[in-house]
């Protein structure tokens, strides 16, 4: 009898009846896994980078099972049943094993034919007791430990979906498929969904600690590029700024203040028309004369796009006609209703097929003709989830909705930066609201989403972030003072905004944002709030924040180094505790909590009215807080002052940072 296993270059194959499997090397201890039905595809879409050169993988075929071996990762395939197990070479510890759902029928991956090639696929591992998984993307649940979750891998506001995890086991696992589906983190198995897709695909990688699992997930799927040296700054943004002249006014009372502002925003509706991406200039009558003065105080200019498209706007016609919106099988191309000027009701409205190079290159043409040619460098992309309701039920060009729509977020930041950098700009970053396994490759900042105006959602926001950082995206921030309302006047608001804006100042990107009271809606959606600048929530509030906007500014050289050496490691600016101390068990459960680079452990204060903070300092460090200069042996949780002025901050060791406090009055 003929062993079911074959050997081709690097790569170990099994097959038995119609299904077959591949285990490849992909970078350093690393191993992409295929499976399916008949035949394998290579030309599908996912977030790996072109194959990498060949490894010298050692690869042994037995009569009971086959091994392959890339540095510190042995993978064993059984040759029965093809079931997978990863372990260590050093150690021999197992580190993840497929595992059957029953000793019958499904097996450890499963296939529902759904016609045309396509399958509802499965793939089941063992659980494990004690097990921490990290990473995932972007969650309102409130937790950092994802064990135990069940997750919809669909882009939404506020969810954002990066199938990457990293386990306390020491492994980190890539479902490298766009599909629509879902992971179950439980505790009798892990599930990996995808609702259609051709086949299963799945990279995986080990290292000595997490941090080397972090680069070699950036090896595979891509490293940030730099930090553009005006995103360090303060970014001041409302819903909405509505004329050229109040956005000016804004930053010209921040100059007269001499606060330092970076960057001032123009949130959406300064159309007249969705997708005219333009601005109207019946409220913004020189836009170019506003960037040039802008820029003459220092401040960039950050424009909202949206890949809405409204059937008012001059450009539906011809996209539409072109091919370049996302279809919707049966009937007109419109996916979403959203207001629109000069229409009484809400609009149903179209999108952009960011899967499309050609409807990329469109959307380009547009942006540089109104803004990029005006001095605009900053975008702002907007619901680029996108948002509708179902978009597993259309059709795109990179394939069936349920097969590619969580792509569609990471094509959109690659559009605007392929075409900045052939503009030859060097400096790119797009803030998005949404995001896919790849996107820090293409300058994609990504933020919370349009989260509430609450204590409980800043602690959420903490732990969101600290995901974020774990899945591979090393900038990220969230709207300071939360989105969804806050009145300027409530003293308990001011509290709020206060202790958000002091962890905001230690967030990759520092910038207010939200929709304050008073609020005017029109329909679902909010078209004009309160006042959101720094001077008004009273001057309390305003001395502690212009505080925290001076560290920041003291702080911005330190960022940048710390985010060009992340260029190389793959490491996030924002950095869960055991990142930094993966020998410390306690490290592992602190959520409250980050280190920004490799020097500063920063505490955020979370709830209402507290005014002392309990803080664990990790083991195999001494740490000076910066109020008091008190050094602190490792390994202990203590107590320290916060009144509403102040932040817990430490510094690791003899860590030269520039936090002296004299510096700051």
């Amino acid at each position: 009898m003929s062993l079911p296993f074959t050997r081709s270059g690097d790569r170990l194959t099994w097959r038995h009846e119609h299904h077959l499997l591949t285990v490849q090397p992909w970078g350093p201890d690393s191993v992409r896994v295929r499976a399916g039905v008949h035949r394998l595809l290579d030309d599908l879409p996912g977030a790996l980078e072109p194959e990498p050169a060949p490894r010298e993988a050692e690869i042994h075929i037995g009569a009971d099972s086959a091994t392959l071996t890339n540095g510190l990762l042995r993978v064993t395939v059984t040759s029965r049943d093809g079931l997978l197990t990863a372990s260590r070479t050093d150690t021999g510890q197992e580190l993840i094993r497929e595992e059957p759902a029953h000793f019958w029928w499904p097996g450890a991956r499963h296939y529902e034919a759904l016609g045309g090639g396509q399958y509802r696929v499965e793939q089941r591992f063992a659980a494990y007791d004690g097990e921490r998984v990290y990473g995932l993307g972007q969650h309102g649940h409130g937790r950092f430990d994802q064990k135990g979750m069940v997750l919809e891998l669909h882009q939404r506001n506020g969810e954002v979906s990066i199938p990457f995890a990293v386990s306390s086991r020491g492994y980190g696992l890539l479902w490298n498929n766009p599909a629509v589906g879902r992971v179950e983190l439980a505790a009798n198995g892990t599930r990996w969904v995808a609702d259609r897709a051709r086949q299963l695909d799945y990279w995986l990688t080990t290292g000595e600690t997490p941090a080397r699992i972090l680069s070699n997930y950036a090896d595979a799927t891509g490293h940030a590029p730099r930090l553009p040296s005006w995103a360090s700054g303060f970014w001041q943004s409302k819903l909405r700024y509505a004329t050229q002249d109040e956005l000016l006014g804004v930053a010209r009372e921040y100059a007269r203040r001499g606060l330092p502002l970076s960057v001032i925003v123009v949130d959406y509706l300064h159309w007249r028309h969705l997708g005219d991406w333009d601005f109207d200039r019946e409220h913004w009558p020189d836009p170019r004369a506003m960037v040039e003065e802008l820029r003459g105080m220092g401040v960039e200019t950050a424009v909202s796009v949206w890949p809405s498209v409204s059937p008012l706007s001059a450009n539906y016609g011809p996209m539409r006609d072109a091919g370049l919106l996302v279809d919707a099988g049966d009937g007109p191309a419109v996916h979403g209703e959203w207001p629109d000027a000069g229409s009484g009701s809400d609009v149903a409205v179209a999108f952009y097929d960011a899967t499309s190079e050609r409807a990329r290159a469109w959307l380009w043409e547009r942006l540089r003709e109104n803004y990029y040619d005006i001095g605009v460098r900053a975008w702002w992309l907007d619901a680029c989830e996108p948002e509708m309701r179902h978009p597993e039920r259309h059709s795109y060009a990179a394939g069936p909705g349920a097969e590619v729509a969580n792509l569609y977020p990471r094509e959109h930041t690659r559009g605007i930066y392929e075409h900045m950098r052939a503009q030859g700009e060097t400096q790119v970053l797009s803030l998005v609201r949404s995001a896919w396994a790849g996107s820090q490759r293409f300058g994609a900042a990504l933020w919370s989403g349009d989260i509430p105006a609450t204590f409980e959602a800043l602690a959420g926001t903490v732990r969101a972030g600290l995901n974020v950082a774990m899945s591979g995206i090393p900038w990220w921030t969230a709207d300071i003072g939360g989105f969804q309302g806050g009145d300027p006047d409530d003293p308990a608001y001011r509290e709020l905004v206060v202790r958000w804006f002091q962890y905001g100042a230690f967030c990759p990107l520092f910038r207010l944002h939200g929709h304050r009271d008073p609020r005017e809606t029109r329909s679902f959606v909010g078209v004009s709030g309160g006042p959101n600048e720094v001077w008004s929530f009273g001057d309390e509030a305003y001395q502690a924040m212009t505080f925290a906007m001076r560290r920041r500014e003291l702080l911005r050289p330190y960022l940048h180094a710390q985010l060009r050496d992340g260029e190389r490691t793959g490491l996030p600016l924002m950095r869960p505790l055991l990142l930094e101390f993966p020998g410390d068990e306690a490290a592992w459960d602190v959520d409250d909590q980050f280190m920004f680079g490799g020097d500063l452990l920063v505490a955020p204060v979370l709830g209402r009215g507290e005014r002392v903070r309990e803080v664990y300092l990790p083991d195999g460090a001494t740490w000076t807080h910066t109020d008091t200069g008190t050094r602190h042996k490792g390994g202990a949780r203590i107590t320290v002052e916060a009144p509403l002025d102040r932040i817990p901050l430490f510094v690791r060791d003899d860590a030269d940072t520039p936090l002296s406090l004299e510096d700051l009055r």
